[in-house]
């Protein structure tokens, strides 16, 4: 990674505030060094490059945007722009430049090259070509704490809060606001599949919208595995605050379990829709069931926080203990180990050049072929 990329960064962040304490969790036990040497034999991927961006500063959103060749890198103290070709940084954003809050949980970029970033209570920024525009309550969003983006084929664009599900008119921009049709108001994941239907990730399970109906599946329905390790079961479903970022995933310094929390979700290239849970690992459904995987069948840990798809249909799951990459019958298995910079790993997005990008607390790690 080039050097002045990591200064640059770390010189950000010398200059912006830290990150809450309520994100902080226990460490969890990792596979072994020998486990690791031997599956490292057969990884198709390797981390390539990391840089940091600070002690204590979470990497919660990475986002690919083709029309400037740039990845955008949300922090819990501002937003970063990198150019892909070069893997310098290009740009900055606080709150200062027009950015809502420095907290940016999500970033998508749409298909008029709007880049939409949803913060930690500061409501919703829109980004392009130098102009912003934010987005509060008073003018329809839902909530200030915006947690997911997703767009239909005819530009309409769908945001997950913690205060419901909104629905932005492509042409008129007019906010609708969905909250007694979900099966759980905190809504963290969003997804279009190609039928153009809404797959919707929230505290309490998981939505679909096909236009005309409501779908709901939850933990009685399939969704996440069996608590085969006898966790405490979380107490947070339904009664979050506004203070413990989504992440309080302990109890006593202990993991806990609540498979109806879904952190991500994710329409595969096949059609089939994958979310990951709390506790309960990541679970798939084929249109017809859910199957579940954790640890047991290869998974990094049972929290999983984010899913991405890379070109080669290498599917890769962000955890509670690392990354790992599933090929459809194998996992791979990513951690400090070998090279992650942290083993809490909050999103992830793969370039079309097939790079793995990979946010964590303290920075991002590459990983390619």
């Amino acid at each position: 990674m080039n050097h002045r990329l990591i200064v640059a960064v770390a010189a950000t962040v010398a200059l912006l505030s830290g990150c809450s304490d309520a994100d902080k969790t226990a460490s969890t036990a990792l596979p072994t060094a020998a486990e690791v040497a031997a599956q490292a034999q057969l990884a198709p991927y390797r981390v390539q490059e990391t840089f940091q961006v600070g002690e204590g500063v979470y990497v919660r959103s990475v986002a690919e945007d083709t029309t400037t060749n740039s990845l955008w890198i949300g922090t819990s103290v501002g937003v970063l722009q990198i150019d892909l070709q070069t893997n310098d940084m290009k740009a900055t954003y606080t709150r200062e430049d027009g950015l809502a809050n420095e907290y940016v949980f999500a970033i998508y970029t749409d298909s008029k090259g709007y880049k939409w970033f949803g913060t930690d209570g500061g409501g919703m920024s829109r980004y392009r070509d130098g102009e912003w525009k934010t987005y509060f309550p008073m003018h329809g969003l839902a909530d200030y704490w915006v947690y997911s983006f997703a767009e239909q084929k005819d530009g309409t664009i769908w945001v997950g809060t913690w205060a419901g599900l909104n629905r932005i008119d492509g042409e008129t921009e007019v906010f609708s606001t969905y909250l007694e049709e979900l099966v759980n108001e905190w809504v963290y994941g969003l997804d279009i599949d190609e039928q153009d239907r809404v797959w919707i990730g929230t505290e309490g399970g998981v939505n679909m919208y096909d236009g005309v109906t409501w779908h709901v599946w939850t933990h009685n329905e399939g969704l996440g595995a069996s608590n085969g390790t006898s966790l405490p079961v979380s107490d947070n479903t339904g009664l979050g605050t506004r203070s413990r970022h989504d992440l309080s995933i302990t109890t006593n310094g202990m993991e806990t379990f609540n498979p109806n929390y879904v952190f991500d979700i994710e329409v595969a290239s096949d059609g089939a829709v994958w979310a990951g849970t709390w506790g309960g690992g990541v679970g798939r459904y084929d249109g017809t069931r859910w199957t579940n995987y954790t640890t047991t069948e290869g998974l990094a840990g049972n929290i999983v926080y984010s899913i991405a798809e890379g070109p080669d249909g290498m599917l890769w799951f962000g955890t509670n203990r690392g990354l790992s990459g599933f090929d459809g019958n194998r996992w791979f298995t990513y951690n400090s180990s070998n090279g992650l910079l942290d083993n809490n790993v909050y999103d992830i997005t793969v370039t079309q050049d097939g790079r793995v990008w990979v946010g964590t607390r303290n920075g991002v790690a590459i990983l390619a072929q």
